[in-house]
């Protein structure tokens, strides 16, 4: 079967969810054209949606695209078939290709597009570069059966209960007696109507993200034999998570900041890209925000690296980073099209371990806009 489209946005959204969106872009991220009630039997990723691309996925039958970038970034006033951006929306319609948008969700999201960018360049000890937000904790207490006290547990840390660093299925668990009587109208998983039961339980402790509260719960009800579940929920003062834009880490050996433009020009491909900073400068610990980071440059320089990777540089932010002691390596903003290969393998794996048919492939056409002499 074909997973439908719904199922496949579930998917992008496990690993980006919309709340982890920057301030500003909440309007951009989503379902933009078409509609996602429909069997998808291929799936392209992209990281722009130009007409080209648009023709791309005519040509190979896509159902959907999953972009970085907003097809549509500001309000429009009209669609006008005339001109390039009606033209390219009525070509979507047209052949019922819908189009979804994970623009700032998925580079503040882990393991996404700033994790993998720093991936790529082999940084180690990685973490969050420019702090956002921070992830809620809960508490659930569930009470189980002695007997059905491992599947309960599974069910529930396989659906992100108890993860603590990389520990999972983290939980604390109490031997005792529960109580309760069924009633004329009930099923019974133990007992029988009208008689006080006295069950062995065990009362299970574990520690869930906000975020994911509802999918745990939906996991234990599942795999829970009680006809009604007794569980509560409790809000924590612990920190959690914390999610930002950005990823700082170190290479593995110093290198000059001449030789590390060198390496980022290599590793992505790039004929060529601008640095600012004294060439012979070492470099250790390295910054890296995907796209356009000018606005984070100022902070970035407070965080203790030595140099950030960053887009679209500004010349008189490029003076200001200077005077502040921060090296800068501009790789322009297209180097984020390494999201296309790797949100497609996360989709594809994604997919195939529910086994569905869904195909998933990657835009080739080129939208750098830019070129080189």
């Amino acid at each position: 079967m074909y997973a439908h489209g719904q199922t496949v946005i579930q998917l992008v959204e496990q690993l980006a969810p919309k709340k982890l969106a920057m301030e500003g872009d909440e309007a951009r991220i989503g379902l933009q054209v078409g509609t996602l009630q429909k069997e998808v039997r291929r799936v392209m990723v992209a990281l722009d949606v130009l007409e080209p691309v648009v023709d791309e996925a005519i040509a190979k039958n896509v159902d959907l695209i999953i972009a970085h970038h907003a097809v549509i970034f500001r309000p429009i006033q009209h669609v006008r078939t005339d001109l390039p951006q009606g033209r390219l929306l009525e070509k979507c319609l047209k052949h019922d290709i819908a189009v979804y948008v994970a623009h700032t969700n998925l580079d503040v999201a882990q393991g996404g597009l700033n994790d993998w960018l720093a991936e790529e360049l082999g940084l180690q000890q990685t973490e969050v570069l420019i702090p956002l937000q921070q992830e809620k904790l809960k508490k659930i207490v569930v009470f189980i059966p002695t007997d059905h006290v491992e599947p309960v547990m599974d069910a529930m840390a396989n659906a992100g209960a108890g993860w603590i660093g990389n520990y999972s299925h983290c939980t604390f668990q109490i031997p005792g007696t529960g109580t309760f009587m069924p009633r004329e109208g009930t099923n019974p998983f133990i007992g029988q109507q009208g008689t006080l039961e006295r069950v062995a339980e065990v009362r299970l402790e574990t520690i869930v993200p906000e975020s994911i509260q509802s999918r745990v719960i939906r996991a234990m009800l599942e795999a829970h034999p009680y006809e009604e579940v007794a569980y509560d929920v409790y809000p924590l003062e612990q920190e959690g998570t914390f999610y930002g834009l950005g990823r700082k880490g170190t290479l593995s050996e110093p290198m000059t900041l001449a030789a590390f433009a060198q390496k980022v020009k290599d590793v992505f491909g790039l004929k060529g890209l601008r640095y600012v900073g004294d060439p012979e400068k070492g470099v250790k610990t390295v910054g890296i925000i995907g796209g356009d980071g000018n606005r984070f440059i100022p902070q970035a320089a407070t965080c203790g690296i030595d140099v950030l990777v960053t887009g679209d540089v500004y010349y008189h932010t490029a003076h200001e980073a200077m005077a502040a002691g921060l090296a800068l390596v501009d790789p322009g903003h297209h180097v984020e099209q390494v999201m296309k290969r790797r949100l497609a393998a996360y989709l594809s794996e994604a997919l195939a371990e529910k086994q569905w048919k869904t195909e998933v492939i990657v835009s080739e056409v080129n939208t750098d806009p830019f070129s080189f002499l």
